[in-house]
């Protein structure tokens, strides 16, 4: 049976490093979302890839001493390895320095120009480097990008800008009209209130203070801005010509399915991206799913730390199918997820070993003790088989429904649901005890073979999210993985088929305490390696600024300056300045009110009770209508970013510097 077409999309992976597991998620999120798809009848196409351009890229080169080229050329490779180890089954692997992609988001660009959507002016914000963003004082959270947390710095710099208010009003009524869009519900509010309704600013799309990125054609100081280059990759990799020339692929496939992203950048994909398709006359996605994040359960994941987890860590210590398992059940729908060593070993334990495993193992256990391999239905029904039967043959609609609305976590709830089922069927039927009346062998038989049968269907509504496991249960009981469609009757397991002799256990229970033990060990090791490199970097790369040479001044003009220790015991902001803080200085037995424009760098909290380096003789003055008499001294990097001169050894306030 053919649904119809299927094309479904997640977020193509920055190749500035390695994905961790939050970033691994994503993909076999999809992956079991595309395996349901085509198994139950639709034509999937799965487009994946990695995201090759930008700032960050073109640092990570040069730190690494290598041609940016090289480094993505690497860093796709290890996703690709990736993919293959945790078997994610796309069909299209894209990457944006692809020709193809490149010569289709030149023109698009061009296009874009011509038709008065692009216009050339210049930019001048706060820029987080990471996430290639121009962001106003107002839009920053604690001076910070709202983004992603990290630091910003003021840049400005010519460029290209998009329209994006001239479909603001266009994208609101499609949002309204398709509720369905944007989901879940949550994201769509947060990115109607946010930032649609109270209107959109013009958006940047290039850049001219670096080079790695798609040149504007008709402008070669000028590169795409990485995110009109990224989000293409969703037309392009299907065929899609901007001179009116798209592949039957891309008219089969497009609009998208479903696009799958994580919750950080569901504004490119749900504002951006169907505005830069308004603009090319291109029909919008059917659905933009942003999913939560999973976050590591013993803090955030860091490289110095050496605690940040990859999914082939996991696969080393639990294998493929534990891991798929615990990412797509442990994700709510809409919140957050935590990982931890904890975690994994008791869902593993109680959910793989104990409710899939152990009944695997159990049912086969049995049939080889009882009927040397041989499963036979016998027909000798009770009604307890009944209640069984109509969970088994009810769970796929269960389990359709919650794909649907892509809860995939509910998904598999249900189908364990059913494991748990003919757990309590064992239970209830007491095979041990039949076995021990001849009576009632025929009874046995049934028994046996309704376990061995519920098993298949189970595992068959198992098969897209842990395939590895299936073909081992399926090789096991000597039987043949269904479709979707056959899941709705009971009885189709050959009678008279023969289980495997020796039964694999599938799932391991595992001891807390050494798998943590193991994980510190690694984690150790790796923080030792980090901080050995570290070390490297900084012997080998020793920072240095030169400045412009002021004029020379004899020893008796340097002499007039008074250099003393001041203690700071109180400091505020300078009402409607942002960069002034007035401080209290203890100079000795005088106390001095000193201006400083170093708010960006320090709080005054932060300032209060630290011994600074102070010039005192400087004539008063009067900074934002606050009088200030004297000079606290800093130094500043190449960044403009500001470090208070402070004693090395503790010393009293008025201490004289000379």
């Amino acid at each position: 049976m053919n649904k119809g077409k299927y094309y479904i999309t997640t977020a193509i992976a920055y190749t500035s490093g390695k994905p961790h597991i939050g970033n691994s998620y994503e993909i076999v999120l999809a992956d079991s979302i595309a395996r349901f798809k085509r198994k139950d009848g639709y034509d999937v196409f799965f487009q994946t890839g990695t995201d090759e351009h930008g700032q960050k890229i073109e640092l990570k080169a040069q730190e690494a001493g290598i041609t940016p080229k090289e480094l993505v050329d690497r860093v796709a490779g290890t996703i690709k390895d990736l993919c293959a180890l945790m078997e994610i089954s796309y069909d299209h692997f894209i990457r944006t320095t692809d020709d193809y992609h490149e010569k289709q988001v030149q023109k698009i660009f061009k296009r874009l120009y011509d038709q008065g959507d692009i216009y050339k002016g210049a930019y001048e914000g706060m820029y987080c480097t990471p996430c290639e963003s121009f962001w106003t004082e107002s839009q920053l959270k604690d001076g910070r990008c709202p983004d992603c947390g990290r630091e910003v710095k003021p840049a400005r710099e010519e460029a290209y800008f998009f329209k994006m208010s001239k479909y603001a009003d266009r994208l609101i009524k499609h949002i309204n009209e398709h509720p369905e869009f944007i989901q879940p519900v949550s994201r769509k509010n947060e990115m109607m209130n946010n930032f649609l309704l109270p209107g959109l600013q013009d958006l940047c799309v290039s850049r001219s203070s670096f080079k790695w990125g798609i040149p504007v054609d008709f402008d070669d100081r000028h590169v795409v801005y990485v995110w009109l280059d990224a989000l293409t990759n969703y037309i392009t990799g299907i065929g899609y010509d901007c001179d009116g020339n798209s592949t039957q692929q891309y008219h089969d496939l497009w609009p998208a399915d479903l696009h799958l992203i994580g919750k950080d950048i569901i504004r490119f994909h749900t504002i951006y991206w169907p505005i830069f398709l308004m603009a090319l006359d291109e029909p919008l996605p059917k659905q933009i799913f942003g999913h939560p994040w999973l976050l590591q359960g013993e803090g955030k994941m860091s490289k110095s730390k050496g605690n940040v987890l990859y999914a082939d860590d996991l696969v080393d210590f639990f294998g493929v199918d534990a891991v798929r398992y615990f990412v797509l059940h442990e994700m709510p729908f809409e919140n957050d997820g935590t990982i931890s060593w904890e975690l994994l070993v008791e869902r593993i334990n109680s959910d793989l070993a104990n409710t899939l495993g152990n009944l695997v193992n159990r049912t086969i256990s049995m049939s080889n003790k009882y009927f040397g391999g041989e499963v036979n239905n016998k027909e000798v029904y009770e009604p307890v088989d009944e209640e069984l039967k109509q969970v088994v043959t009810g769970t796929y609609d269960k389990v359709a429904a919650k794909m649907e609305e892509l809860r995939v976590a509910d998904a598999l709830t249900e189908i364990f649901v059913l494991f748990k089922r003919c757990n309590k069927y064992i239970d209830e039927t007491e095979p041990w005890i039949l076995a021990k009346d001849e009576a009632k062998k025929d009874r046995l038989a049934t028994v046996l073979y309704h376990l061995v049968e519920s098993i298949m269907v189970g595992a068959s509504l198992l098969e897209p999210f842990m395939p590895e496991t299936v073909r081992k249960i399926a090789g096991q009981l000597n039987a043949q993985v269904r479709d979707f469609e056959q899941l709705r009757e009971f009885g189709l397991y050959p009678s008279g088929s023969r289980v495997t002799e020796k039964p694999e256990i599938l799932f391991a229970r595992l001891d807390v305490k050494e798998v943590v033990e193991k994980a510190e060990e690694m984690f150790a090791g790796r923080k030792a390696a980090a901080e050995k490199e570290d070390t490297a970097e900084q012997k080998e790369e020793a920072v240095v600024i030169d400045i412009e040479p002021k004029e020379e001044i004899t020893y008796d003009q340097f002499g007039k300056m008074q250099f003393q220790v001041g203690e700071i015991i109180a400091c505020e902001e300078v009402p409607k300045s942002k960069k002034l803080l007035c401080s209290k200085v203890r100079i000795g037995s005088q106390v001095k009110q000193i201006v400083s424009g170093i708010k960006q760098h320090y709080s005054a909290d932060e300032m209060v009770g630290k011994k600074v380096m102070v010039l005192v003789n400087l004539k008063p003055a009067t900074l934002a209508g606050v009088l200030s008499e004297g000079m606290i001294l800093c130094a500043e990097d190449n960044e403009g970013n500001l470090a208070l001169l402070t004693p090395e050894k503790d010393m009293p306030a008025g201490a004289e510097i000379c």
